[in-house]
């Protein structure tokens, strides 16, 4: 049995480099079925039990094991004490040629940009890792331009997450122009970046990268600042591309005239399927603007959260009007809103009618003293467009499910774009000043 053997030698790895057995690395690996495609599921923060988190030597340990491992092809290991030494330790386990490691998770752990510097170089021999999750390590502008830089050799990585790891705006431009050329990310997350300037040069860039890239699937820009002179910015790019099916703006300063410019986009550009404007403050009129847009016979959006934004009983009940006639849209989230009791009736309606399902929203109706009220829902928009093996929402030990959205979406980006290859590469701390643009005062 692979379970006996993997488990057995992890003990034994463990006393011949006198590290100390971690009982949860080891139950995991004693629960390993004999099966392909194994996700070892070694996350710090499991729902069921106390755990003990994993730290550079149990990586040490770990990557012993693994080496020459086909099986296992993915690695958990969110909510950990690993730093920039575990790592390195992962680092060169990446560079095995007979590692058949698929995705890799690392959110939340301790490494900073020594660590992401490392992480990097080896990117650039690994051709097997599709997804690769850093989000919440510290790496800062230095460890993101290392990586920036890897993904112009690198031609495998489909998926790349860096919410919350501090880039600047160096960074955030140097991914935008490492997505002009780089056709095989497919889902790239850079939300909440440490951004001290007002003019959001950055939008300019990636407003030019979305005009030239038609294979990236999923975008996530979450507290980013994002005003609605970006947004405009953003809106000039989109209406090119036709690959964009996920947009993530939460958490930004879009206000109505920025929902404009989006309700627009979605009358011409009908590859967008799944919007997120939660936290920002579109009010009524914003509102309006998006049902006028969903409502059109050639709109393709299925799923859209606008919790908390302000929106009162004209905008909401404009929401619900363009839901009743739209052949698309079967996903609203509406929660944080001004819920009055018009609103409530509406989309009461629309939930016992069976044209909003009550797992696609987050509110339920209910009656009291002849008054109808809507309650919260702990249901939100998907997280993600793609999904890998390393789910976030499963809490199994175990997972044999292999990446193949991964794949499904690999096959079918536009094929008139050359292939990804890694002879020269762009400087990318050059040019990084954006083009002369018109800024509106009252905007910013």
């Amino acid at each position: 049995m692979v379970s006996e053997n993997i488990s057995e030698f992890y003990c034994t790895v463990c006393s011949e480099n006198e590290i100390q057995i971690n009982p949860h690395v080891l139950q995991v690996l004693q629960e390993t079925t004999e099966t392909e495609n194994v996700t070892l599921k070694l996350s710090g923060n499991h729902h069921l039990r106390n755990v003990q988190r994993l730290d550079d030597q149990d990586i040490l340990a770990l990557s012993k094991c693994l080496k020459n491992n086909k099986r296992v092809t993915g690695l958990d290991l969110r909510y950990n004490n690993i730093t920039d030494e575990g790592v390195g330790h992962l680092a060169e386990l990446l560079q095995e040629e007979s590692l058949g490691l698929r995705s890799l998770d690392l959110t939340l752990n301790d490494f900073q940009r020594n660590g992401a510097e490392v992480l990097a170089k080896s990117l650039e021999c690994n051709s097997t890792l599709l997804s690769l999750r850093l989000s919440g390590n510290k790496m800062e502008s230095r460890g993101a331009m290392q990586l920036a830089s890897s993904l112009q050799v690198n031609n495998t990585l489909q998926e790349l997450q860096l919410a919350d790891c501090d880039l600047d705006t160096q960074s955030v431009i140097a991914f935008s122009i490492v997505l002009k050329s780089n056709r095989t990310l497919l889902s790239v997350d850079i939300s909440r970046p440490l951004l001290f300037s007002l003019q959001e040069e950055w939008a300019v860039h990636f407003s030019d990268m979305l005009a030239l890239n038609s294979s990236l699937v999923e975008l996530h820009l979450g507290k980013m600042g994002l005003s609605d002179t970006g947004m405009e910015r953003l809106t000039e790019g989109l209406r090119q591309n036709h690959g964009l099916r996920y947009l993530d703006l939460r958490c930004n300063r879009v206000t109505r005239d920025g929902v404009r410019f989006l309700a627009g986009l979605l009358k011409q550009n009908p590859s967008l399927e799944v919007i997120d404007l939660s936290f920002n403050r579109i009010e009524d009129v914003g509102a309006m603007y998006l049902s006028e847009a969903v409502a059109l016979p050639g709109c393709s959006l299925r799923e859209l959260s606008v919790c908390s934004n302000n929106i009162g009983r004209k905008g909401l009940l404009s929401l619900a009007h363009s839901l009743a006639v739209s052949t698309t849209l079967s996903h609203l989230y509406i929660w944080g809103n001004l819920l009055e009791e018009p609103v409530c009736q509406a989309f009461r309606e629309l939930t016992s009618s069976g044209r909003l399902p009550a797992e696609q929203t987050d509110v339920s109706a209910y009656e009291v003293d002849g008054r109808v009220f809507l309650a919260e829902v702990f249901q939100r928009l998907r997280k993600h467009y793609i999904r890998t093996n390393c789910s976030e929402n499963d809490t199994s030990t175990t997972s044999n499910t292999a990446a193949e959205p991964f794949k499904k979406h690999a096959s079918n980006t536009d094929s008139n774009f050359p292939p990804h290859t890694s002879e020269q590469r762009v400087p990318l701390q050059s040019n990084l000043n954006p083009p002369h643009t018109h800024q509106h005062p009252n905007r910013l």
